[in-house]
């Protein structure tokens, strides 16, 4: 059956889909960039770069840096990348949830011209 994939534009230089969203529920689960990068198959300067952007379009940390113990530093979602994660795929449900009837006709074999 189709799926649908949102991305939302927030401005021309600042947009969330579901490779970031993703990228930030790895990040929270591992508690490291680059750790979240190895499981999605992402270098770190890749997943770095993607986190350094969203840290700037929304003018604020959605991932903070977590200061070293004996184990060494890490990184985990600020409450604002927590709430982005959430409203994301609150959202994502929602639209889903809407096409859901339409996405069912999309199927092959069932459009109708």
């Amino acid at each position: 059956m189709a799926s649908l994939s949102i991305r939302i534009d927030l401005a021309p230089d600042n947009r969330v889909g579901p490779g970031k969203i993703q990228l930030l529920e790895m990040i929270a689960e591992h508690g490291s960039i680059s750790a979240a990068g190895r499981a999605l198959g992402m270098s770190y300067r890749r997943a770095w770069m993607l986190v350094e952007a969203m840290n700037k379009g929304f003018g604020q940390p959605v991932v903070e840096a977590q200061i070293g113990g004996k184990a060494g530093g890490g990184a985990k979602l600020s409450t604002f990348g927590a709430d982005l994660v959430a409203h994301y795929r609150a959202i994502e449900r929602a639209a889903e949830k809407a096409a859901l009837p339409f996405l069912s006709r999309l199927a092959p074999g069932t459009v109708q011209g």
